[in-house]
C-alpha cells in the first residue's frame, strides 16, 4: 500500500525511490510485524486470559503438560494479524502472487479458529470434526492450486524442480493441481502436529520462512536466477515481503510463547503457518527443497503415520508417543531439550536447502 504512497511521493523527492526496494521493504515488513506483535501481543494474552480461552490438555498426553491446562490460546491470530497488516503495508498490492499467499494463509487460519472456538466451546482438545477440518482445507488448498494454474504466465511455473540436479525438471501439466493441493494441505497438517510444545513449531517456522524468502528474492531476479540456474518466475521477488512478515510475526510471537509459554498459537496459527509455508514453496518452484528444510515437520508427521500405521496391523506402538517430540519427553528429555534440539536441526536442514542454490 505505501508502496504507492511512495511512488507519488517521488516526484517531489527522488529519495523516496528508495522505497521501491524489495530489500528494504522486506525489512521494514519484518520490523512492521515486530512492533504490531509487541504492542498488540500483551493486550491479547490479557484478554484471552479475561474471557478463559486456556488451551485444553489432552488427556492421554506427557503428564508434565498437566500444568499448561488454561494457558491461553488462540495466539496465532496475533501472527495473522502482524503478518497481514505488515504485508498490506509494504507489498506491492497488484501482485497476484501476494495476494494468494495471504488469502490462503488467512482461509486456514480461520478454519483453525474454528477447530479452536468448538475445543474451547467444549472444553476438549477435539475440537473440528477431522472430516470437517479436511473439507475446508481442501477446500483452501484447492483453491490456490487451481488458480496458480490458471493464472500460470510460463511453463516453469508448472514445473517440478529436482534441487542439486540442474537438468532434472518435469512439466507436470494438470497434475500440478493435486500436487500443489497436497503440499499445501500437507504442509498445514505438519505444522499441526508439530505445535506441541513451548515454541517448537514457530522457530522453525521463521527458519524456513525466512530461506524461502531467500529463493523468492533469487527466483524473482533474472540475473540471480539465471547465475543460479534456477527458474525465474517474474513477479515472485514481491513475496520477499510476506517472508519478511512471516518472520517479523513468527519472532514477535515467539517473545510470548518461549518456554514457559504466555500464550499457544492453537490451530488458527498452526494451520495458517504451514499452509504460508507449502504455497510459498509451491509459488517459487522449490517444493522437494520444503521437503528438505521442514525436515522437522516431516518427522513429526511420520511418526505419527508410522505409530497408527503399527498400531493398527500388530497392536503394538513404535514410539512411546506420537507425534516424536512426545516420544523424547516421554524418554526423560526435558522440555526444553526437546525445543532446542529440533531447533538445531532445522537450523541444519535450513543451510542443506539453501546449499541447493550453488550446488547444481
Amino acid at each position: 500500500m505505501l508502496i504507492y504512497l511512495a511512488g507519488w511521493l517521488e516526484e517531489l523527492h527522488s529519495g523516496f525511490r528508495v522505497f521501491q526496494y524489495i530489500t528494504l521493504r522486506a525489512i521494514l515488513g519484518v520490523l512492521t510485524a515486530l512492533v504490531v506483535s509487541f504492542v498488540v501481543g500483551p493486550f491479547l494474552i490479557r484478554r484471552l486470559s479475561r474471557h478463559q480461552i486456556g488451551q485444553p490438555i489432552r488427556e492421554d498426553g506427557p503428564q508434565s503438560h498437566f500444568s499448561k491446562a488454561g494457558t491461553p490460546t488462540m495466539g496465532g491470530s496475533l501472527i495473522l494479524l502482524a503478518v497481514a497488516v505488515a504485508t498490506l503495508l509494504w507489498a506491492d498490492l497488484a501482485n497476484r502472487y501476494v495476494w494468494v499467499v495471504l488469502l490462503t494463509t488467512l482461509a486456514f487460519g480461520a478454519v483453525g479458529g474454528v477447530d479452536d472456538y468448538l475445543k474451547l466451546r467444549f472444553g476438549n482438545s477435539r475440537g473440528l470434526k477431522a472430516r470437517h477440518k479436511y473439507f475446508w482445507q481442501s477446500l483452501a488448498g484447492l483453491g490456490a492450486a487451481v488458480f496458480l494454474y490458471a493464472t500460470a504466465q510460463n511453463p516453469v511455473e508448472t514445473t517440478l524442480i529436482v534441487p542439486f540436479l540442474k537438468d532434472v525438471h518435469w512439466q507436470m501439466g494438470l497434475l500440478f493441481i493435486p500436487f500443489a493441493y497436497l503440499v499445501i494441505v500437507g504442509t498445514s497438517n505438519a505444522v499441526n502436529l508439530t505445535d506441541g510444545l513451548d515454541g517448537l513449531a514457530i522457530n522453525p517456522t521463521v527458519l524456513v520462512g525466512g530461506a524461502l524468502g531467500v529463493f523468492a528474492y533469487a527466483s524473482g531476479n533474472f540475473q540471480f536466477a539465471t547465475y543460479l540456474g534456477i527458474p525465474y518466475v517474474p513477479g515472485v521477488g514481491e513475496l520477499v515481503i510476506f517472508c519478511g512478515a512471516l518472520v517479523g510475526a513468527g519472532l514477535g510471537f515467539l517473545w510470548f510463547n518461549a518456554y514457559p509459554a504466555q500464550v499457544f498459537m492453537g490451530d488458527v496459527g498452526a494451520l495458517a503457518l504451514g499452509a504460508a509455508l507449502g504455497v510459498l514453496a509451491v509459488v517459487v518452484r522449490q517444493e522437494l527443497v520444503l521437503f528438505i528444510m521442514a525436515g522437522v515437520f516431516v518427522m513429526e508427521t511420520v511418526s505419527v503415520i508410522l505409530q497408527v500405521a503399527s498400531f493398527k496391523l500388530t497392536g503394538r506402538r513404535i514410539f512411546r508417543m506420537a507425534p516424536l517430540h512426545h516420544h523424547f519427553e516421554l524418554k526423560g528429555w526435558p522440555e526444553p531439550r526437546v525445543i532446542v534440539r529440533f531447533w538445531i536441526v532445522t537450523v541444519i536442514l535450513v543451510l542443506i536447502g539453501l546449499a541447493s542454490l550453488k550446488i547444481r
